[in-house]
C-alpha cells in the first residue's frame, strides 16, 4: 500500500504551494482534485504541473472527480460528456493514471435509467483506455444508485472491462448502507484507488464530507478496511481525502506532516494486527 494525500485536503491552497509542502511533509503521492487543478490552469501551463511535480518528486496517483456521466440526459450530458473528454487529454498529458467518477446516479430512478447508467459506464472505460487511464467507480451513501459496496462491485464486475474499478472510499463505506461483508467483494482486480478519513462520534445520519476528520482519531476505525487491503495484496494509493473548511486553514506543510503520521500509524497499526494471536 501506497500512503498518500487528497489535495482536497487543502483546498484553499495553491497547487505549487500543495505540491512543494506536501512533499516537504514525506508525501510523495497525491490524489488530484480536478477542479483546483482546472482553476490552476488558467494561469499556468500543462508543462508548468509537470515540472513542478517532476522537481518535488510527486507521483500523481489520481484524479477526483467526474460527476453526471451516469445517467444525464440531452444537453446536460453533451456538456459533462464533453468535459470528460477534456479531462482525459488533460490527465493523459500530466501523467495521471486513474480518474475517479462519481456514483451519483439519484432518483427515484427506473430501468432505462439503470440500463443507461450500465452503458454510461462502459463507454467511459472504453474512452478512458484509449488514453491509457483507468476509471475507478465511487459509490456515494447519498446517492440512489450505486450507494454501497455491494452495488457497486456488482456493477463493474459485470461490466469486466480492464479499464473500469472501483474506489472505496471509507467514509461513503461507513456513513451508507455498505456492511462489513461486503468487503468480501473487494478483489485485487477490481480495486484501483481507496480513500480513508475518520469521522467524530456523531450520529452516522448526521454526518456530511465537511464532518470528516483524519483515520484513526475518530468513531470510524478502519481495521476492516486495512485489513481486507493486506488480504487482497493491494499494492495501490490509500489517500488520506478530507472535505473539512476547518482543516483547509492549516497550512499545507504542517498538515501534510500530521496528516502522513496519522495515515502510516493506522496503517502500521492495521499490519500489526494482522500478525497477531488475536482476530482482526
Amino acid at each position: 500500500m501506497r500512503p498518500a494525500l487528497a489535495s482536497v485536503c487543502s483546498l484553499e491552497s495553491s497547487l505549487n504551494t500543495i505540491f512543494e509542502d506536501y512533499a516537504a511533509g514525506q508525501c510523495n503521492a497525491i490524489d488530484l482534485w480536478l477542479g483546483a487543478l482546472e482553476c490552476h490552469l488558467q494561469s499556468h501551463s500543462f508543462e508548468s504541473v509537470r515540472d513542478s511535480t517532476q522537481l518535488h518528486g510527486i507521483d500523481l496517483v489520481a484524479a477526483s472527480f467526474q460527476g453526471g456521466l451516469l445517467i444525464s440526459q440531452g444537453d446536460a450530458r453533451r456538456a459533462h460528456w464533453d468535459h470528460f473528454t477534456k479531462r482525459l487529454l488533460l490527465l493523459k498529458s500530466i501523467g495521471v493514471p486513474i480518474l475517479v467518477v462519481a456514483g451519483d446516479a439519484r432518483g427515484p430512478l427506473h430501468e432505462s435509467d439503470i440500463a443507461r447508467l450500465d452503458a454510461s459506464l462502459r463507454e467511459a472505460a472504453a474512452r478512458a483506455s484509449d488514453h491509457g487511464i483507468k476509471i475507478a467507480l465511487e459509490f456515494d451513501a447519498t446517492s440512489s444508485f450505486p450507494n454501497n459496496l455491494q452495488s457497486a462491485a456488482a456493477i463493474t464486475d459485470s461490466i469486466a472491462h480492464p479499464s473500469l474499478g472501483l474506489c472505496l472510499d471509507w467514509h461513503h463505506f461507513w456513513t451508507g448502507s455498505s456492511k462489513s461483508e461486503d468487503l468480501a467483494m473487494v478483489t485485487l482486480e477490481n480495486l484501483f484507488h481507496v480513500q480513508i478519513s475518520d469521522l467524530p462520534l456523531m450520529p452516522r445520519e448526521m454526518s456530511s464530507d465537511s464532518d470528516r476528520i483524519l483515520p484513526g482519531e475518530g468513531s470510524a476505525p478502519p481495521d476492516l478496511l486495512i485489513a481486507t487491503l493486506h488480504r487482497i495484496n493491494y499494492q495501490g494509493a490509500v489517500a488520506i481525502e478530507i472535505h473539512n473548511p476547518r482543516l483547509w486553514k492549516v497550512p499545507p506543510r504542517q498538515f501534510g506532516e500530521i496528516a502522513m503520521t496519522s495515515l502510516r500509524r493506522v496503517l502500521g497499526q492495521a499490519s500489526m494486527g494482522l500478525h497477531s494471536d488475536s482476530p482482526v
